[in-house]
């Protein structure tokens, strides 16, 4: 299977849903173009009260569909842009891969990936329990989180459902993806 885009969102304001979109226009330093996480410093409410000069890792929230299809089986539907994110993927295991990772999305749009989604309590409030079904662990016990993975915007461009996706690893030795 091709890794492709299956959904794109955005929100101008800092609502937890984002409303699916016919395609987003990403801005490299900023982030999705019209969305209220967009920006060279951190958006999220958050990090800004923490120190709002920090650099803005998370311009972009990408998850995997094969994520709402594991949550299906849980009992909840959860349908694209519902939990924030901006790009919904498919073929393609996000949480697998390192940081630094480029994702050419599109014909010309490129992300870099730079850390893991920390599932939050707004995941509860949308759905009760829906924070504790994108948490697990692996065999080794430790914390996995599936909430998606965030990144930068390196190179401008449209990006729309069905754009294929080329993903472009980092030189080694590589490193995981830690929350963001």
């Amino acid at each position: 299977m091709t890794a492709r885009v299956t959904a794109v969102s955005l929100s101008p304001s800092h609502n937890f849903s984002k409303r699916t979109q016919f395609e987003i226009r990403l801005i490299a330093g900023l982030g999705v173009e019209g969305d209220a996480h967009a920006g060279a410093k951190v958006k999220h409410r958050s990090r800004v009260r923490a120190n709002p000069d920090q650099p803005n890792l998370r311009q972009v929230h990408l998850i995997q569909t094969e994520l709402f299809e594991e949550l299906a089986g849980k009992g909840f539907a959860i349908g694209p842009g519902e939990i924030g994110e901006n790009i919904a993927t498919a073929g393609i295991d996000l949480l697998a891969l390192p940081q630094g990772t480029r994702l050419t999305l599109g014909e010309r749009a490129v992300v870099e990936i730079t850390g893991l989604r920390n599932p939050c309590q707004q995941l509860n409030s949308y759905r009760d329990g829906l924070t504790e079904a994108v948490l697990d662990r692996d065999a080794a016990g430790e914390l996995v989180r599936k909430a998606g993975v965030m990144g930068i915007v390196l190179t401008s461009g449209i990006v729309r459902p069905q754009d294929t996706i080329t993903v472009a690893l980092p030189p080694g030795p590589h490193l995981p993806l830690r929350p963001v």
